[in-house]
């Protein structure tokens, strides 16, 4: 093989990171930083500039600021989440709770709050990509080693992180199918939310960070799995403690 094939073939290798801010500073020192680590990234200045960049590039991740002319940042997650589970982390002001919740909720997968180091935002990336990537378990002889889980009318593939309900594929975005996989595979154990945070998220045991986090990927998992979010059979609440799976036969 040539060099210009290995060196080609490095590229292809590399995770693409999509990143959205209008002030140019930040975007500066987060480029050079995420290229420091390893990363192909592309940058946008504004909303439309991000869906635009998003559909061309088809990145791994996508860093957005919720404060953005043109269309802000849930305006970008609503367009992305129309054709993607692609993994989002979004930047917020360190004041408004309201914004972490309503990125949540249209399907972000994380925040960071600013001001923020860029050595902060570049561990999350790594956290949510290690997290969100999809993982299929091989044997000795290349095959692909099932790991199917059936519970009610739910088929949970955690080898190729896909979830059916009788046959019909149900979208979970990569951090949903993590939090999912942690609570399958310990059915009948109750996590707390700073034991989830730990788990799925990778956040280290003295980070603090707002536990609703957990709180709304709970409830956007209920939103796609239960038959009555309201009244969930699967993903119980545990009164004191936090949340744990229920098997059904």
């Amino acid at each position: 093989m040539s060099e210009n094939v290995e060196l080609t073939a490095e590229k292809e290798d590399r995770q693409r990171v999509l990143l959205a801010d209008d002030e140019s500073s930040i975007r500066r020192i987060l480029e050079t930083r995420l290229k420091m680590a390893g990363y192909d990234v592309y940058t946008a200045q504004d909303g439309e500039e991000a869906v635009a960049a998003f559909n061309k590039y088809n990145p791994d991740l996508v860093v957005l600021d919720v404060m953005m002319p043109k269309m802000d940042g849930y305006g970008v997650t609503r367009e992305i989440r129309r054709t993607s589970d692609v993994p989002i982390i979004i930047l917020t002001a360190l004041g408004d709770v309201s914004e972490r919740i309503t990125g949540l909720e249209l399907g972000a997968d994380d925040y960071v709050i600013k001001p923020f180091s860029p050595k902060e935002l570049e561990a999350r990336v790594k956290a949510v990509l290690r997290r969100t990537n999809n993982r299929e378990v091989s044997t000795a002889t290349g095959k692909v080693t099932k790991n199917v889980i059936t519970t009610g009318n739910i088929k949970i593939d955690t080898a190729r992180r896909q979830v059916y309900r009788k046959n019909e594929r149900i979208r979970l975005t990569g951090m949903e199918f993590s939090l999912l996989e942690l609570l399958v595979n310990n059915s009948g154990q109750a996590f707390s939310r700073n034991e989830i945070l730990q788990h799925v998220w990778a956040y280290p045991s003295d980070h603090r960070i707002d536990t609703r986090v957990v709180d709304v990927h709970i409830s956007r998992l209920r939103s796609k799995l239960e038959t009555d979010p309201a009244n969930p059979e699967l993903i119980l609440t545990a009164r004191g403690i936090g949340y744990m799976f229920q098997r059904i036969n």
